[in-house]
């Protein structure tokens, strides 16, 4: 008689971080890692530049739910807004208004009501994980919307040693511990996206023991990521075996047996400076 497998939740996901830190490439690269790993992935982008799925799609530009709705109005399926991309990844992307009109964190609230409406995350769509890339900080009430509604429910903040970039880091953690009083989102870890800071590995594992946190991975500096960008693919499609690839898998492999979920702690001002000159920063 055969045996029901019993199907596991499917991951709420959301990676944050200062604007230009690498969210959406260390997205990209993560969910090309878990796909690889034979998981169900949907990355939806929250960037109104609408470039988070880019590498998944081998560059092409994927029409944004703004755009769509904008041009055929109300009257959309679920594949009008949805692509497949690497290794049976599927993304959308938000997008944003027209330039100088609107907030763009609405685009954000307009796209995931969209995807909630056309089924894209019912249990018969078997997805593992859905991934948001969010821009920037939690500066908007659109951009702390899938922390705010519970749409996403482990945060991973991408970062580096530099100061604004832990700054940055910082002060998502104060929007996650506001919406983690009344809802289901935690913190699962920092993810460093390496700038090569002197004591950078050392620093982020301190920065995330105060916080309460784990440095999930130290993801190094690699021109072979830029390399993959120019090819318009991620690195692990554009050149599986590179050392790059691996960190990636690694990563993927991290955040699909992280059971350390947490709300964080933040620092102070004058303890995150601190921080930053016990390891050298300003030495």
């Amino acid at each position: 008689m055969a045996v029901a497998v019993e199907k596991k939740p499917m991951r709420k996901v959301a990676i944050y971080g200062k604007g230009g830190i690498g969210k959406s490439t260390t997205t990209q690269n993560t969910v090309a890692a878990l796909a690889e790993m034979g998981k169900k992935v949907m990355v939806v982008g929250c960037d109104p530049k609408a470039d988070s799925t880019r590498l998944l799609l081998g560059g092409l530009a994927q029409r944004s739910v703004l755009d769509t709705l904008r041009e055929e109005g109300e009257d959309v399926e679920l594949d009008d807004i949805r692509s497949g991309g690497f290794c049976n990844s599927l993304c959308v992307e938000s997008g944003g208004p027209e330039p100088g009109v609107g907030c763009a964190g609405r685009g954000i609230i307009t796209s995931i009501n969209m995807l909630e409406q056309l089924g894209a995350y019912d249990e018969e769509n078997e997805l593992d994980y859905v991934f948001y890339d969010v821009l920037g900080d939690v500066v908007c009430g659109g951009f702390a919307m899938p922390i705010r509604e519970g749409k996403a429910e482990e945060i991973y903040i991408v970062c580096s040693g530099e100061m604004m970039a832990m700054y940055a880091a910082n002060n998502i953690c104060k929007g996650i511990l506001k919406f983690a009083e009344t809802g289901v989102v935690r913190l699962g870890g920092l993810i460093c996206n390496s700038r090569n800071v002197d004591n950078e590995a050392q620093m982020i594992k301190k920065f995330a023991e105060k916080l309460g946190t784990q440095m999930i991975h130290f993801v190094p500096r690699d021109n072979d990521v830029q390399r993959a960008e120019i090819n318009r693919k991620t690195v692990i499609e554009w050149n599986p075996e590179v050392k790059q690839a691996g960190e990636y898998r690694s990563l993927a492999r991290a955040i699909d047996s992280n059971k350390l979920f947490v709300v964080p702690k933040p620092l102070t001002i004058p303890e995150l400076e601190a921080l930053l000159m016990e390891y050298g920063l300003f030495n």
